[in-house]
């Protein structure tokens, strides 16, 4: 009889897609598999997701990896789960989702932070949870859903997160974790929820509809009978809790101990370092994240100078048609300091959150002439993405390495670029699926696959690229670094201003769309 290989399944529901991911028990990928999740806006800022939907995505991706793997004598041993976080996940007492899950990213409730940064209430967020707050925070949420559907604010039986969502579709259990209710009405110092948060906020009625908070590496339960026979798997595998998606890289990248830091360069960005207990946070802007590995917290700061800066330059140079590759070698035969042009990388509509706040922020290029060339451009928005996550990785005071995911990583050059900027080995995972290889190593530990998680995250982390720090960038990178933070604070209080005159800029005329061609399919 054929000999089977275990095999664990990690699940990563994003925002705008879900994925899940075989690994075996050395850490190899043998089945990958991706589905899309719609996000409904709305005029108000609204940003939903139909929860029965995510949980069919979910459900697709996990049989299609089965069926990739079945055949080559695979057997599953445990499923863990990550996701996006925040947001407002409402199940009644039947388990039927109360509406459609508000998102992290909605912005209905904007007024109402508003509202609350004067009245208090929002500084009784931060005493107990330890971060600020944003619109797409679920206390925010459920005080506006209470006031615009109160016959659904009445039928809430459980408050739940994406992750959370989906295991009790799995398992039937309703639970979470401590990053998840960090993000709620957890009190971090303790690792409680807070009663004294819960009555500030009006909200006392909810202590009963909290889910359990758990270890993420215990299980929550075992893979329902039904939901098995229609993923194509045996009931029984044990489900882990897990952490939310920001948490759970941090484990797949095997940043786990004090003191570690880790960094995912993406659309926006996100910095973290981890501390011994909350009284070691550094900045009061930071958002705070109990990690159950006792009272270690995990520090974070999320700029919004991600990689849409290097897709913008690369397109408004006229390079969008080359290879990436082939655009950083131009880059790259720039030396550095870009020969003096400094950019500004708050080119997100959304302004800038860290490592300062300011809604207005605006990019901008420095120092050009007319001799300024291409490459000179192109490396200077590499350099700006690097001096705004240096300033972050300095305000939290990592002083070791930092571990380094997501799409911008993929570039050396700006693996390299930061290595040099911050002074701080940069290490780049050599294989993918970081926050899915998260939630993998700590269902390995709560099946009890792996003794611990530092031997869970032996046995599945894969090798890295290290990028060291070259002494003499280094030094010349500090007057650029400097040239960088002094123009950029001198040009903030005119933000604000600056865009009002773009906001005031009558909107370009849409261009005629191109006939598509007779093979086409075309989505509305």
């Amino acid at each position: 009889m054929q000999r089977r290989t275990a095999t664990i399944l990690g699940i990563d529901a994003g925002t705008t897609s879900v994925k899940t991911v075989a690994f075996t028990l050395d850490g190899a990928i043998v089945g990958v598999a991706r589905s899309t999740v719609h996000i409904a806006r709305g005029e108000h800022g609204e940003a939903e997701a139909d929860m029965n939907r995510v949980w069919d995505a979910a459900a697709t991706t996990v049989s299609a990896v089965v069926d990739q793997i079945s055949a080559d004598g695979h057997e599953v041993v445990a499923i863990g789960i990550t996701g996006q976080g925040d947001g407002a996940w409402f199940v009644d007492e039947r388990g039927v989702p109360v509406r459609d899950a508000a998102l992290w990213l909605d912005a209905r409730t904007s007024d109402r932070l508003d509202a609350w940064l004067l009245d208090g209430r929002a500084d009784a967020v931060a005493r107990a949870t330890g971060s600020p707050l944003f619109p797409g925070a679920v206390p925010l949420l459920l005080a506006d859903l209470a006031d615009t559907d109160p016959e659904a604010r009445a039928r809430i039986a459980t408050q739940l997160n994406c992750k959370d969502w989906l295991r009790f579709k799995m398992t039937g259990r309703r639970a979470t974790d401590p990053s998840e209710a960090s993000r709620g009405w957890l009190d971090t110092a303790t690792g409680r929820y807070s009663d004294d948060l819960l009555e500030a906020l009006g909200q006392s009625d909810m202590r009963d509809r909290l889910p359990e908070v758990l270890d993420p590496v215990s299980v929550a339960g075992a893979l329902d009978s039904r939901v098995a026979a229609s993923l194509g798997l045996p009931p029984g595998i044990p489900v882990s809790v897990g952490l939310v998606d920001t948490a759970a890289a941090g484990v797949g990248l095997g940043a786990v101990n004090d003191g570690d830091g880790y960094a995912i360069l993406g659309t926006t960005g996100f910095v973290g370092v981890n501390h011994a207990r909350r009284s070691d946070v550094r900045v009061d802007a930071s958002i705070v994240l109990s990690t159950g590995r006792g009272t270690q917290v995990l520090e974070s700061l999320a700029p919004m100078t991600g990689t849409p800066n290097l897709d913008w330059v690369r397109d408004t140079l006229g390079l969008g048609d080359l290879d990436w590759r082939e655009v950083e070698r131009q880059a790259a035969a720039v030396p550095p300091g870009s020969n003096g042009v400094v950019y500004l990388p708050y080119g997100s509509p959304s302004g800038e959150r860290a490592p300062f706040f300011d809604s207005a922020a605006s990019a901008a290029w420095l120092g050009m002439s007319i001799t300024t060339s291409p490459g000179e451009l192109l490396r200077s928005v590499y350099e700006g993405l690097a001096f705004g996550l240096a300033e972050c990785l300095d305000a939290l005071g990592l002083d070791g390495a930092l571990a380094i995911c997501g799409g911008g990583s993929d570039s050396d050059l700006l693996c390299s670029v930061l290595a040099d900027v911050s002074g701080r080995e940069v290490r780049r995972q050599d294989a993918p699926e970081v926050g899915a290889r998260g939630s993998a190593i700590m269902a390995g530990v709560a099946a009890g696959v792996f003794a611990d998680l530092p031997a869970g995250v032996a046995a599945l982390t894969p090798s890295s690229t290290v990028f060291a720090p070259d002494d003499a960038r280094r030094a010349s990178y500090r007057e650029s670094a400097a040239v960088f933070a002094a123009t950029r604070d001198a040009l903030r209080p005119h933000w604000r201003a600056l865009r009002r005159l773009r906001d005031a800029a009558p909107a370009p005329a849409p261009a005629d769309p191109a006939p598509a061609p007779a093979d086409a399919t075309v989505l509305a």
